[in-house]
């Protein structure tokens, strides 16, 4: 295990319950409520994802330009939210100081755009990271592994090298498409097993060396299956 790269809403801070809040806003503007089904639908999702379900759902034209700026609206709307303070999942804090002490290097992958990833990151600390990536810096957002790919490019690493950390079923699939190992933390949805993850119920009270255990035994499955 060579780096560590974190997703962020979910993962690093309690942040979906505020693109939660903001999205149950949009569904209000159009007298309409927000099913369960369709939020579970978008968690992970880039910006371009998430407003081509919310407007499929709400029947809208899917006008590119008023997706674009619904799209803008729903970022400083969460970007307020933010402003007022983001709450840390359970563990990542300890952890992120525990791989800072380690001298492992962090990478920041988030579908998030790079305005509001950079007003969580004064509020994270962005002294933990070496790169950060965000959604609308590559050719396409996650599930697709072109987040990871780049975040290991810029690290110099081959993605085989890194340990991805995941709330998301969206997140997971891109990261293990990179070719990265991956240590899933749920956090709003169930996310299923897969060929290059282990679950994990929290991040508190895990160590450096439990996520280097990991990423090991992850590699090792690889190995077998590949013989």
């Amino acid at each position: 295990m060579r780096a560590v790269l974190w997703d962020m809403d979910g993962t690093i801070v309690d942040s979906e319950k505020l693109w939660d809040f903001g999205i149950h806003e949009l569904y209000r503007q159009h007298g309409r409520q927000l099913s369960a089904q369709v939020r579970t639908s978008t968690i992970g999702g880039s910006s371009e994802t998430v407003m081509q379900i919310v407007y499929a759902d709400l029947g809208l034209d899917p006008d590119p330009a008023d997706m674009a700026r619904t799209a803008d609206w729903l970022h400083e709307y969460v970007g307020g939210l933010f402003a007022t303070g983001l709450p840390w999942c359970a563990g990542a804090r300890e952890m992120l100081d525990g791989l800072t002490a380690a001298g492992v290097p962090m990478a920041l992958v988030t579908n998030t755009r790079r305005d509001l990833a950079d007003q969580a990151l004064e509020s994270i600390g962005r002294h933990y990271f070496s790169v950060s990536v965000c959604g609308d810096e590559v050719p396409a957002g996650k599930p697709s592994p072109d987040p990871y790919l780049r975040a290991a490019e810029l690290l110099g690493l081959d993605p085989a090298d890194c340990l991805a950390i995941e709330d998301s079923v969206t997140g997971s699939t891109s990261a293990e498409s990179a070719g990265c190992a991956v240590l899933v933390v749920p956090n709003e949805i169930e996310v299923p097993s897969g060929p290059r993850r282990r679950h994990a119920e929290s991040l508190a009270g895990l160590t450096v060396h439990d996520l280097r255990v990991v990423h090991t035994e992850l590699g090792a499955d690889q190995d077998e299956r590949s013989a």
